[in-house]
C-alpha cells in the first residue's frame, strides 16, 4: 500500500509506503538482487552476466506509475491521494564490491548520458513534475543493499525542500534580474577559499552556508537549468569533476566515503523556472573518521542545522587531498 497524506501543519505531503517494510535488508554477496544472475544460482534482477549500467524500477517504490487507492478516506483537514510516480533503480557495475568514485572516466561519462536520457524521458510525462536524481551510498545514511547503484524518483509535485528553493530563486531574479546561483557562483570562484574541485566547465565548493561539515556543491559554472541544456563537452567535464570529488571524499580519511548525493535541475511541470541552475549536492555524515553529524533536535525539531566546523578548513582539507 503506498498512498500520500497531506501536513496541514508544514503544508507538504508525507508518503506512506508500508510494503517497503518487507524490502531486501543487507543480503550476503552471494545473494545481492543487483549482482547479475550466476549460472545455476540465486536469481537477481539481471539476467546478463555483465553489464555497465541497467535501469529498473524499483520493486519497492514510494511512488508507483499506478497506485492504488489510499487505505483510508480524507477530508478536508486531512486530504489523502495515491502516490503517483515513478521509481527507479540504476546500477553503476556488475562488480558488487565497486563504488561510483572507482568507475573509469570513460564509464562515468555515460552514466551522465543515462543521467540525462532519464531526466529526459520521465519528465516528458504529463504526470511528472520533477525528476529527483540521488545516491545513498553507506550503512551510515541507512543504505540497505550494498551493491553500487543510484535512484531516481519521478514525482507527480515538487517536493517541498526543492519548492523552498524554486521560491528564493524566483524572489533573487525577480529583486535582482539575476540567477541567484550564479551570483553565488561569481562570489565563491573570485573568493576561491571554499573551492574544492574546479574543471573547465563545473566547479565544488562547500557552500559559505554549508549544513554538514563536508558538504559539497557541484556547479555548472554556465547557467543551464539542467542536464537537457548541456553540451556534449559539457557533459564529460561534469564526468571529470565528479570523478575527481569522489575520490578526493574516498582519499581524505582513507575509505569509501558515505554521503547522499542529491541532483537539482529544472522541474518538468511546463513552468518557466528562470532561476533554475544545475548542481549536485553531497552530503556526508560523518564530521570525522570516527564521528557523526547527527541530525539532532535542533535540526530535526527546529530545522536548524549546527555546523561546528568551518567551510573554508574543510574545503581546504578535501583540496589538499592527492588523488
Amino acid at each position: 500500500m503506498s498512498e500520500m497524506r497531506w501536513n496541514p501543519v508544514m503544508g507538504e505531503w508525507v508518503v506512506t509506503a508500508t510494503h517497503r517494510q518487507d524490502r531486501t535488508f543487507l543480503p550476503p554477496a552471494g545473494y545481492c538482487p543487483l549482482c547479475p544472475t550466476a549460472e545455476g544460482g540465486f536469481p537477481t534482477e539481471v539476467a546478463e552476466p555483465q553489464y555497465d549500467f541497467v535501469v529498473f524500477e524499483n520493486k519497492f517504490p514510494s511512488l508507483k506509475r499506478e497506485p492504488g487507492e489510499p487505505a483510508i478516506e480524507g477530508n478536508d483537514l486531512f486530504p489523502v491521494k495515491p502516490s503517483l510516480g515513478i521509481c527507479e533503480v540504476i546500477l553503476y557495475s556488475s562488480n558488487h564490491t565497486g563504488t561510483l568514485a572507482e568507475l573509469p572516466l570513460q564509464k562515468m561519462q555515460q552514466l551522465v548520458r543515462v543521467w540525462k536520457d532519464r531526466y529526459e524521458e520521465l519528465g516528458a510525462r504529463p504526470d511528472i513534475d520533477y525528476v529527483f536524481i540521488f545516491e545513498n551510498k553507506g550503512e551510515a545514511i541507512g543504505v540497505t543493499i550494498h551493491h553500487p547503484h543510484g535512484q531516481i524518483y519521478a514525482f507527480s509535485y515538487l517536493p517541498p525542500r526543492i519548492e523552498r528553493e524554486l521560491v528564493n530563486e524566483a524572489a533573487h531574479h525577480k529583486k535582482t534580474g539575476n540567477c541567484l546561483h550564479c551570483d553565488i557562483l561569481r562570489h565563491e570562484l573570485s573568493d576561491k577559499k571554499r573551492i574544492v574541485v574546479e574543471t573547465d566547465h563545473f566547479v565544488a565548493i562547500i557552500p559559505f552556508y554549508a549544513r554538514y561539515p563536508y558538504e559539497v556543491h557541484l556547479y555548472a559554472k554556465a547557467h543551464r537549468s539542467s542536464m537537457s541544456d548541456f553540451s556534449e563537452i559539457e557533459q564529460n567535464d561534469l564526468a571529470s569533476n565528479l570523478q575527481i570529488l569522489l575520490k578526493k571524499y574516498d582519499g581524505l580519511w582513507g575509505f569509501s566515503m558515505p554521503y547522499m548525493m542529491v541532483m537539482h535541475q529544472k522541474p518538468t511541470d511546463g513552468g518557466d523556472w528562470p532561476g533554475c541552475h544545475f548542481h549536485i549536492e553531497f552530503y556526508p555524515p560523518l564530521r570525522t573518521p570516527e564521528k557523526l553529524k547527527y541530525l539532532a533536535g535542533c535540526e530535526s525539531g527546529a530545522g536548524t542545522f549546527v555546523n561546528d566546523t568551518l567551510p573554508e578548513e574543510k574545503a581546504a582539507e578535501l583540496r589538499a587531498v592527492k588523488i
